[in-house]
């Protein structure tokens, strides 16, 4: 029997980068000594409040439908968060609550875009993205960005790539997974593209809090941008809420509408449990978030730092995120061999840099998420694996 042509949208090299996590995360539950740095999980817990919060809420019995759109408390939250953050006016109509930010994303692509559609991406980029305007039946543009440049995102690769069939411009800030985050000039010379072709331009910030060499700017805060701007955001990064699936999206007042009338005949709403610790989580005087951050600087530093000696590897600290891009092109091993390479001889998983689009061949995501400790051991892994001859083992390990 066949399948819908959707399903041959969705499946794309983005899709195929979470093949080796698997086979970590199988490893490690047969009780290898596997350390998983491929998936951006925070191993610290949610802040306490938060998760107090939730079993008051269970305990009184809030476990049946809420709004589609989300909770009135929690939105006045989300909007007042946003309007201290970027300092544009944000109301709690403008806020749609979702199921993690990837639903964000898919919900408000879904209802913008559709075939013969095009949306410029800047390249290298997050693994769903493809799968996610595939879907839409859209066109993604790819607007690549230089390793040279430290993948800064380039406006005028933008610029260059705008047609008359453009409908969007999709960026990320802070990135993942190259950890860039985007200065005011720099959304600004977007914004400007946007304004005068008359596009949508969709921002996923879910690593806003994590910043370190430069504070955070939404394109949102920039003249003229608020009717033509999404924001993607959610709790995951910011409160090690990832299972938890607290997303939303911040936009105008007609893609409101549309996206609460697409999440009716999808997820119908967010348990209402999981919305009442969104007051709590976004309390203006909530120090989760900035220790958080304090402890993801610390380990970027630690791991750059165990990485720095290494030859043939070039470890590039990320302005924010929980990710360090690391540049293997000197070891003459491509990064999906080293990556598989790794794992199998030394037990330690990443991503390839394959999977995150064009630019990335020679580069390996490297996440911040474990204890100090097992940074520093799978480091350690890492400069052995190299030392021995990554290259040699690993074009032995293909043959056998």
């Amino acid at each position: 029997m066949r399948l819908s042509p959707l399903t041959d949208r969705i499946r794309n090299e983005g899709s195929r980068a979470w093949a080796i996590h698997s086979r970590a995360i199988d490893r490690q539950r047969r009780g290898d000594d596997v350390i998983v740095l491929s998936v951006g999980d925070s191993d610290t817990g949610t802040p306490p409040a938060v998760v107090e919060t939730a079993k008051r809420s269970l305990d009184s019995g809030r476990t049946h439908y809420t709004p589609v759109a989300g909770e009135p408390w929690a939105r006045r939250a989300i909007a007042a968060a946003h309007e201290r953050r970027t300092g544009a006016a944000t109301a709690p109509e403008d806020i749609i609550v979702t199921t993690g930010a990837q639903n964000a994303l898919f919900s408000a692509a879904m209802c913008l875009l559709g075939p013969g559609d095009e949306v410029i991406v800047p390249a290298p980029m997050y693994a769903t993205y493809e799968a996610v305007f595939g879907a839409c039946g859209a066109t993604m543009i790819v607007a690549p960005s230089s390793a040279d440049s430290g993948f800064r995102t380039d406006p005028r690769a933008i610029a260059a790539a705008v047609s008359s069939r453009t409908k969007a411009i999709f960026v990320t800030t802070p990135h993942n997974p190259t950890g860039v985050v985007l200065d005011r000039a720099e959304l600004a010379a977007i914004s400007d593209i946007c304004i005068t072709r008359d596009l949508w331009l969709l921002s996923d910030e879910v690593y806003w809090s994590l910043v370190y060499d430069r504070p955070h700017t939404s394109a949102r805060s920039l003249p003229d941008m608020i009717e033509r701007t999404v924001v993607i955001s959610s709790l995951s990064k910011s409160h090690s809420m990832t299972g938890w699936r607290m997303g939303w999206a911040v936009v105008p007042p007609q893609l409101a509408e549309a996206m609460s009338n697409l999440l009716l005949c999808t997820s119908y709403g967010l348990p209402p449990f999981v919305q009442d610790t969104v007051p709590v989580a976004l309390a203006e005087d909530d120090t989760s978030a900035t220790d958080l951050c304090a402890r993801f600087r610390a380990r970027r530093d630690l791991v750059c730092d165990n990485l720095g000696g290494i030859d043939g590897l070039v470890a590039r600290k990320p302005e924010g995120g929980m990710f360090v891009m690391a540049d293997i092109r000197g070891t003459g091993v491509g990064s999906e061999v080293f990556a598989n390479g790794l794992l199998d001889r030394y037990g330690v998983s990443l991503l390839a840099g394959e999977g995150f689009g064009g630019g990335a061949e020679g580069f390996v995501r490297i996440s911040l998420s474990a204890p100090e400790d097992r940074l520093v051991e799978a480091c350690r892994r890492i400069a052995a694996f190299v030392a021995e001859g990554a290259g040699s083992w690993s074009a032995h390990h293909m043959r056998g």
